[in-house]
C-alpha cells in the first residue's frame, strides 16, 4: 500500500508541535512510518521563533526579552514536550539503579534536579537568542537548530535501544532501525547548512557532542532510550546550537 506523505507530515507535527493541523478524515498512518518527518516539523517552529525576535527587535524591545519570548513562543508551540523530557530524565539520573531511574522519569512530579535543569536551558536559550543578530542569517541558523536537533531523535532511536517495554520510546523504535527515514532531515540540514557559512559547521559539531554526551548518559544510566530521553537529546542539542551561533555569527 502507498505510503501517504502528506498524513505522515501532518502525524508528525501532532506528534512534535501544538499547532493546529485539523485531523484526519481517515485512519492516521502508523507513527514508525511518520519519523522520517520529525525534522521538518522544525520549520514552523524556528519560523515562529524567528518571527517573535524579529517582531521584539522592531519593537525596540531589549534583546534579552527578546530572548525569553522567543523560548516563550517555542514552549507554546510544542506544549513544553521537549522541556518536560529534560525535566524527567536529569531527574531521573538522581536515582540509585536502572529500575528507579526509570520510575522516577515516570512520576509527573519535577524535582530538584529536572528544575535546575528547565532554569539552565530557558536562562541559556534566551541569552543565546538575545545574541542573535537580525536579518535572514539569524531565520536560517534557527532552521539549522530545530532540523538537525529533530533529526538528532532519529539517529537515538537507532543507536539506543527502547529502555522499556512500553512508552514513546519503545513505540517509535518499534519498526526497527530504517536509516533512510534520516535522509529528508539530513538534506534539508545540507542545503541550509552553505548559507550559514563555518558558524553552521562549527554548531553542527557541537550539536554532535550534545547529542552524544546525553545519549552516552541514557545508555550508560538506563540502558537505552525513553521519549524523556529523546526529548532531552532534542532540547540538549538545540540549545548547544544556539549557544555556539550567538557567539559566531
Amino acid at each position: 500500500m502507498r505510503r501517504r506523505r502528506l498524513p505522515e507530515i501532518r502525524l508528525a507535527l501532532m506528534m512534535m508541535t501544538r499547532l493546529p493541523v485539523g485531523t484526519f478524515e481517515g485512519p492516521a498512518p502508523e507513527i514508525t512510518h511518520a519519523r522520517w518527518a520529525f525534522p521538518l516539523a522544525g520549520v514552523p517552529l524556528a519560523l515562529i521563533v524567528w518571527a517573535v525576535l524579529a517582531g521584539a527587535g522592531a519593537l525596540g524591545l531589549p534583546p534579552l526579552v527578546g530572548g525569553l519570548l522567543g523560548v516563550t513562543a517555542l514552549v507554546l508551540a510544542t506544549g513544553g514536550l521537549h522541556h518536560d523530557g529534560l525535566a524527567d530524565f536529569s531527574d531521573g539520573m538522581g536515582g540509585r539503579d536502572r529500575a528507579q531511574r526509570l520510575a522516577i522519569m515516570r512520576d509527573s512530579r519535577v524535582g530538584s534536579y529536572g528544575v535546575l535543569a528547565l532554569i539552565l536551558a530557558v536562562g541559556l536559550g534566551a541569552a543565546a537568542l538575545a545574541a542573535f543578530p537580525s536579518g535572514p542569517q539569524t531565520g536560517l541558523a534557527l532552521l539549522l537548530c530545530a532540523v538537525v536537533s529533530r533529526l538528532a531523535i532519529l539517529v537515538v532511536m537507532d543507536w539506543l535501544p527502547p529502555a522499556r517495554d512500553d512508552g514513546l520510546g519503545h513505540l517509535a523504535a518499534s519498526a526497527g532501525k530504517d536509516r533512510m527515514c534520516w535522509v529528508p532531515g539530513g538534506l534539508l540540514a545540507l542545503l541550509i547548512v552553505p548559507f550559514v557559512g563555518l558558524p553552521g559547521i562549527a554548531a553542527l559539531l557541537v550539536m554532535a557532542a550534545a547529542i552524544g554526551i546525553v545519549g552516552q548518559r541514557a545508555k550508560a544510566r538506563l540502558g537505552g532510550q525513553t521519549g524523556d530521553v529523546l526529548g532531552a537529546v532534542q532540547l540538549c542539542s538545540e540549545i548547544a546550537g544556539w549557544v555556539v551561533l550567538s557567539a559566531a555569527l
